[in-house]
């Protein structure tokens, strides 16, 4: 036995334990196939298997499909915890975030776990109920004995309970949705553009001035939208009427909606996302309102269903899938790279889609 091997003393750990109290009579069960079985099935030797295990480039194609036919017929499965020792990589990428409830959150995990499988990885999810220092520490500790790689964390930084949140060091760190940009590796929706296109094509069909529902006061993403739409406003001299607060639900829009309705002067309202324009749109039709002929209604986020909404509701596109994409390929780098996480934020544009919801105004 070579004990210099890590495969070997964990494929003869994983047998010794086999072969005692299995419950099978005399304690036997089938024993593993090893590497050096395929390779003798294959005729080649055990470093190429390995090779050809772990995709190294070096090996030439007949002798790669070669191997792989000897692992197929013999049932033989890579040992990832002995290519893990060995190589001190696990492949495996965490996730740490607040919430699985939001649309982007969801759907950035989502495009996360599509573009990680595709370059061979897995992950593994830690959401957090309560956001504090602790708490993300803490998850910090549960991904080091679950043994990962890299952590993209989805977090509003501003959240926690101190100033600033520090990371542990020498982690491969992404983090999504946040202004920590000045510290850590960012990938982000750019939040400021898209809103500056939805409250510009308002302007653009003539409406006076733009209503707005916020998103909550805690979330960055909200934040960002709301400063712009102000900013518009402003810059092209038009009244900033006061905005109403929301909470991302549709209850929230449909309560923004019904004080709307009794603005006379309301012709175009941005919603910062799908959800509230949602209610929106409910509430003008229970006043009596048409959409869009005496309300244009712009949402957030562009959501599957926003194209079905009463009108198709138009709004802003947010590349999830890029965004995910964006995130693997930053802890990729800096795992392949052996570098740690370098501050700046990486912005994915947005688009605006353009349905139905808008309209000019009313003369």
């Amino acid at each position: 036995m070579d004990l210099n091997n890590p495969e070997t003393l964990v494929s003869a750990a994983a047998g010794g334990a086999q072969r005692g109290g299995s419950g099978v009579p005399g304690g036997r069960r089938k024993q593993r196939v090893s590497m050096a079985d395929v390779a003798k099935l294959a005729g080649v030797s055990s470093q190429t298997v390995s090779r050809v295990s772990n995709g190294h480039p070096g090996v030439i194609s007949s002798t790669r499909e070669q191997v792989l036919a000897a692992m197929r017929e013999l049932g033989y499965r890579p040992n990832s915890a002995a290519r893990a020792l060995r190589y001190g990589q696990f492949n495996t990428i965490g996730v740490i975030l607040f919430s699985l409830s939001s649309t982007g959150n969801s759907r950035t995990v989502e495009a996360i776990a599509t573009h990680a499988a595709a370059e061979g990885y897995a992950i593994t999810l830690i959401p957090i109920d309560v956001p504090t220092q602790d708490n993300v520490l803490g998850a910090f500790t549960r991904m080091g004995e679950l043994a990962v790689d890299a952590v993209i964390v989805i977090m509003e930084i501003h959240l926690l309970d101190t100033g600033t949140v520090q990371l542990p060091p020498g982690v491969h760190v992404v983090v999504v949705d946040s202004d920590a940009g000045d510290r850590y590796s960012v990938v982000d929706t750019d939040q400021a553009d898209g809103a500056r296109k939805a409250v510009r094509h308002l302007l653009d069909l003539g409406h006076r001035t733009v209503w707005h529902v916020t998103g909550p006061e805690t979330s960055f993403a909200g934040q960002r939208r709301t400063q712009a739409w102000r900013a518009v406003l402003e810059e092209a001299g038009r009244p900033v009427p006061p905005p109403l607060h929301g909470d991302w639900s549709a209850e929230s829009g449909y309560a923004a909606g019904l004080a709307l309705a009794g603005e006379p002067d309301c012709t175009a309202v941005f919603a910062s996302n799908d959800q509230m324009a949602l209610g929106l749109l409910r509430a003008f039709h229970e006043r009596g309102l048409s959409v869009p002929r005496d309300v244009s209604v712009v949402g957030f986020d562009d959501i599957p269903d926003a194209a079905f909404f009463v009108p198709p509701l138009t709004t802003v596109h947010q590349d999830f899938a890029e965004v995910g994409r964006r995130c693997v390929q930053g802890v990729l780098q800096q795992i392949r790279t052996r570098g740690g996480s370098r501050p700046g934020t990486d912005l994915v544009p947005t688009t605006l889609a353009i349905r139905h919801s808008t309209a000019p105004p009313r003369r």
